[in-house]
């Protein structure tokens, strides 16, 4: 076949990328709010770095009934009751700052996940009352900036990250990870790299999920090397994680390792891991890019028997130049037939034209290159010169 008189377009390959499910957004979570309620009765200083010097904790005697009706509402999980409560001991002049504050942040975890905006409020005014302890003081910082990390308000969730670190000088890694987060949602990438490496390194065991935000942060930042290396280290202690597997894959793309790649993710094929179009896509367009055409088109054919795939001008363009570039030329003048409907301008039927007039099926190549004038989009010269005009 001579192949020089198929001149083809570049091929098509899908830009990889890491998937949004390795990104978990630390939102404020029923365990969230089940440990900052044990620390009701935790004494032990959770931030012995602060310069704060916490108040003095005592309910006056005025509010004491009132203040045990709120904690009884509370310990019931009744939300509205516990809000009610609570308002009436906030707007009570004979309260000190403890009854006040208490009440506040009672009322706020107790709204945690039902309503967050009405939570991040009275949290805030636990703070402001400032009558606290350390632990109850600035784990109520710690749940606005959850809220706001949970509510995608990023530069509200560093500002009170920030101000929680610089308070409380905290180097604990769950602390670290939320700021991490937060940078890396605001796509500042060095520094949640930074941040994240950080919170990583502050444990003995790595949390999976800050590794995770770790390797996003390199991979967004145009290191994939570094991305992958997280990503191996992850799946050494993970095999059968498939999501990690198809993010290392994609790492292993933008690092211009290809054949690591490959093998990956046929390795995921061979398993039966390769549900989704875009997995289908990234491995054919791998290995026809690489020469690997009948590699290739046993991928498209799969995923098209699967219904994975689907007879749509990328899938079916790409299997046309596999079988032509394999020397099955009726196979891809079929697949170039189904494609060229299909496509943006008129070059897929030109390459149907010179597909077909390079089998000696000069009628049938005039009528797709009239075909292909009359898409556009192409340089005409040679349309015309199969149409002998």
């Amino acid at each position: 076949m001579n192949q020089r008189k198929h001149t083809m377009k570049a091929r098509h390959f899908l830009a990889p990328a890491l998937l949004a499910m390795l990104l978990p957004a630390l939102a404020v979570t029923q365990e969230a709010s089940a440990r900052d309620k044990k620390q009701d009765t935790e004494q032990a200083d959770k931030y012995p770095g602060s310069t704060r010097e916490a108040p003095v904790q005592s309910v006056s005697e005025k509010m004491k009934s009132s203040v045990m009706k709120l904690y009884k509402a509370y310990e019931k999980k009744d939300a509205a009751t516990v809000v009610q409560l609570a308002d009436e001991i906030i707007a009570n002049p004979e309260g000190n700052a403890y009854d006040h504050a208490f009440a506040a942040r009672l009322a706020g975890i107790s709204l945690l996940n039902d309503d967050n905006e009405k939570a991040k409020a009275y949290l805030q005014k636990a703070i402001d009352f400032n009558g606290l302890s350390n632990n109850e003081h600035y784990e109520s910082m710690r749940l606005i900036a959850q809220i706001e990390l949970g509510d995608q308000d990023y530069t509200g969730a560093l500002a009170a990250m920030d101000r929680f670190l610089q308070e409380t000088k905290s180097q604990n890694g769950d602390d670290l990870a939320i700021k991490g987060n937060a940078l890396y949602r605001l796509k500042r990438y060095p520094e949640a790299i930074a941040t994240l490496k950080a919170a990583v390194d502050a444990g003995p065991e790595p949390n999976a999920d800050w590794l995770k935000m770790l390797m996003a942060a390199y991979f967004d930042s145009n290191q994939p090397q570094e991305a992958a290396r997280v990503a191996e280290g992850l799946i050494a202690k993970r095999p059968d994680d498939k999501s990690l597997q198809l993010n290392l894959a994609a790492s292993y793309m933008q690092a211009g390792q290809d054949a690591k790649a490959m093998a990956l993710l046929e390795k995921l094929r061979a398993s039966g891991g390769l549900t989704t179009e875009a997995d289908y896509r990234n491995l054919y367009a791998m290995y026809i890019n690489s020469n690997k055409n009948k590699e290739g088109i046993a991928v498209i054919q799969e995923g098209l028997k699967n219904g994975v795939l689907h007879e749509d001008f990328q899938t079916m363009n790409a299997l046309a130049e596999a079988y032509y570039f394999s020397g099955q030329t009726q196979p891809a003048i079929d697949a170039y037939r189904k494609a060229a409907p299909l496509a943006p301008d008129g070059e897929t039927y030109l390459n149907l034209a010179r597909a077909l007039l390079n089998e000696g099926r000069a009628a049938e190549a005039k009528q797709a290159a009239k075909q292909a004038l009359d898409k556009g989009g192409i340089n005409s010269s040679e349309a015309k010169k199969i149409l002998g005009i």
